[in-house]
């Protein structure tokens, strides 16, 4: 009996410990998440600063106010291309070194990315009101913690969600990328729409798989790979964040 309550006390130990990493390894990837979203949010707000004056150039935007040389670069030369899509090689060029880099490694790629993405979609402050940009990103922040909690905390198993959402995302890039040419009111509407919501069932998902994959493997210690596992989760809901934020916004914002 003595040796069956040694066993007990140490199981139990060990279940406090592997709830006590689980803790710290949510703290950081929520915290390097919000960390990459400061980030996106000042280079996204700098570049527009730099696109954009008042005083009369060569490039007038039609509302009184004109494109900078820096901004013509930004959103008018061919460099545009290589700006809307860097983000995007960058999350396959991510999932492709993950394993070959240091966690310290992957940390600062992942900020790179952030500050990428703030310049990707710097031009929402030149066509949307500061106004409703704040308010459909509280809106999407209110939103992200109930879905990402409800992953967290449920005891369902949504794993078989992926390959749908998956799926449901690439064809939602092919539509994005055609609808760049046609610039369809109404595709970009369902686009946007069919966006949230694939975007919110990520949200939960990405949020559950990150859970379950450090039950996993915790037990064998391996705290290199759980640091770059709390990266990649952070990279993931960032991602989820950021498309939920940019669809809403195009449903919900008002532009100038």
């Amino acid at each position: 009996m003595a040796e069956l309550n040694t066993i007990r006390a140490r199981a139990g130990a060990r279940t406090a410990q592997i709830d006590e990493g689980l803790r710290a390894h949510m703290n950081k990837v929520y915290g390097t998440m919000s960390v990459g979203m400061v980030i996106t949010a000042l280079a996204a707000w700098a570049m527009s600063g730099l696109a954009v004056s008042d005083a009369p150039t060569a490039y007038a935007m039609g509302d009184g106010t004109y494109l900078t040389e820096f901004g013509y670069a930004l959103y008018a030369s061919p460099l545009r291309w290589v700006v809307m899509f860097l983000p995007l090689i960058m999350v396959f060029a991510f999932g492709a070194l993950i394993n070959r880099i240091s966690a310290a490694g992957a940390q600062l790629f992942f900020y790179t990315f952030a500050l990428a993405m703030g310049v990707s979609i710097s031009w929402i402050f030149m066509v949307f009101t500061g106004f409703s940009i704040v308010q459909v990103f509280l809106i999407t922040a209110i939103s992200f913690a109930g879905l990402s909690l409800w992953g967290y905390t449920t005891k369902k198993d949504i794993s078989g969600w992926g390959s749908f959402l998956i799926m449901g995302v690439i064809g939602l890039i092919v539509a994005s990328i055609v609808n760049i040419f046609l610039a369809s009111p109404a595709t970009m509407f369902a686009i946007s729409v069919i966006g949230v919501l694939l975007f919110a069932g990520l949200t939960a998902y990405d949020t559950q798989n990150i859970k379950n994959q450090y039950l996993a493997h915790a037990r064998h210690g391996d705290g290199e790979w759980l640091a770059k596992s709390a990266i990649m989760g952070a990279l993931n809901l960032y991602l989820d964040f950021i498309n939920m934020f940019m669809f809403l916004l195009q449903l919900f914002g008002n532009r100038e």
